[in-house]
């Protein structure tokens, strides 16, 4: 195209830049943002922003930043997604102080933060155990007038469980059902989820019922909770009829959860029950996970679970060495 003496403008440029950073090809799109620049072609705001955002999907923070810095020296200056891409990149390698610096920049320069923006900081906050300055936050954004999504507070719930607030995130779960707010299956499997790990497993069950009620359906992670749960609880005939109706209802496992019952299973001794889900493993051309496979042979290796090996598939029959001689 160059060497007809055809010369493609920002808008070409940029397509291919943005078309380049979401498939992780950000040197890529380097050379095409340098290739923009010596043909005389000025970079805009769009075409800074995401070779910024990309950089930060990427964890390079350092070259974001570069970028971040030569945009303002040329004259551009920073929208509302340019500092999004700053801070999620920030937020997403721990950094949130320098998140929360650019944030009030972002303020100063008379930028109204959106929703998603805040999202980000807020899950910053709670990823560091920062959970009274990210309450705070939460409150900041009810006062700005935003109008906040369920994605958001899925990661307010999220963030609470995780850092052993399970009350006030049911207090606030329940305060959904009060607003204008359509709760999705990822609201309730963090409810459901962090019941279980806080003992009120009841409450987890219950809550698991009232899934259709809801009008929701239980999606693989869903039934992977509720699963292990229940073979932690010894009820195997139980977890045996779940999976069965999971599959029933369209629901195909994933080698995430068919790994993790594995090795719940192993642990509590189940070796043929175990070697029923190695199969489908093998059946849907899954791998197995380094955990699984360590505690694996870690148990079928000791003396009292080799007459199990036969209920395993062939493959994982890990035979005792001899020690004679």
């Amino acid at each position: 195209m160059i060497n007809r003496g055809i010369h493609p403008n920002a808008v070409f440029f940029n397509t291919i830049i943005s078309n380049l950073c979401p498939e992780g090809r950000v040197m890529e799109a380097q050379c095409t943002f340098d290739l923009m620049v010596r043909l005389g072609v000025k970079p805009d705001v769009v075409t800074y922003t995401t070779l910024i955002d990309g950089y930060c999907l990427e964890g390079k923070i350092k070259e974001a930043n570069q970028l971040f810095a030569g945009m303002v020296s040329v004259g551009l200056e920073p929208d509302t997604v340019t500092y999004g891409a700053m801070i999620n990149g920030y937020c997403k390698n721990g950094k949130i102080e320098e998140a929360l610096s650019l944030f009030r920049k972002m303020m100063s320069d008379d930028l109204k933060p959106d929703a998603i923006t805040y999202s980000i900081i807020l899950q910053g906050l709670f990823q560091t155990g920062r959970t009274v300055a990210a309450k705070e936050f939460y409150l900041r954004m009810i006062d700005s007038g935003l109008h906040l999504e369920i994605n958001t507070y899925n990661i307010i719930l999220g963030g609470l469980c995780e850092n052993r607030c399970l009350d006030e995130a049911l207090e606030m779960f329940q305060g959904l059902f009060c607003k204008d707010i359509q709760l999705n299956i990822v609201t309730f499997n963090i409810m459901i989820d962090a019941l279980v790990k806080g003992g009120r497993k009841k409450d987890a069950m219950d809550l698991f019922a009232a899934i259709p009620a809801n009008g929701l359906v239980p999606n693989v992670v869903t039934y992977s909770i509720m699963m292990v749960n229940l073979i932690e609880d010894g009820l195997l005939e139980e977890s045996e009829n779940l999976f069965l109706a999971m599959e029933k209802s369209g629901c195909a496992p994933n080698s995430r959860m068919l790994n993790a019952v594995v090795r719940k299973l192993l642990l509590r001794g189940q070796i043929s029950r175990a070697g029923a889900y190695l199969s489908k493993i093998d059946e849907m051309n899954f791998s197995l996970e380094a955990s699984t496979v360590s505690l694996l042979v870690s148990i079928v290796s000791k003396v009292e679970y080799q007459e199990h090996l036969k209920s395993l598939p062939e493959k994982y029959h890990f035979p005792l060495e001899s020690n004679n001689g």
